[in-house]
């Protein structure tokens, strides 16, 4: 599931995107003071800001789905890859 940052899935993959950055944002950031919120809103570049936490979102979201869908290969298998692949290499 890993895609290039400029690229743009199906609204229901955009969606879940967003949810599990969210939620992962939400885990990772409890506690956030009412301050900050009130000095974010008081900004002239709120839209710009909101565009950006958007794109933050999304990326965050990705990184999750990566590190819980799919689980990283064998560590044996990717090192009887790498000999394999020598191998072929060297001609033997």
């Amino acid at each position: 599931m890993v895609r290039e940052s400029g690229s743009r899935g199906g609204l229901d993959e955009r969606a879940v995107l967003l949810a599990a950055g969210l939620a992962d944002l939400a885990v990772s950031t409890i506690g956030s003071g009412l301050g900050l919120v009130r000095g974010l809103l008081r900004r002239s570049d709120t839209a710009e800001m909101a565009a950006e936490a958007e794109r933050d979102l999304e990326a965050r979201g990705r990184l999750v789905l990566d590190r819980y869908v799919s689980p990283p290969p064998a560590h044996l298998e990717v090192l009887a890859r790498h000999v394999l692949a020598r191998r072929s290499r060297d001609g033997g």
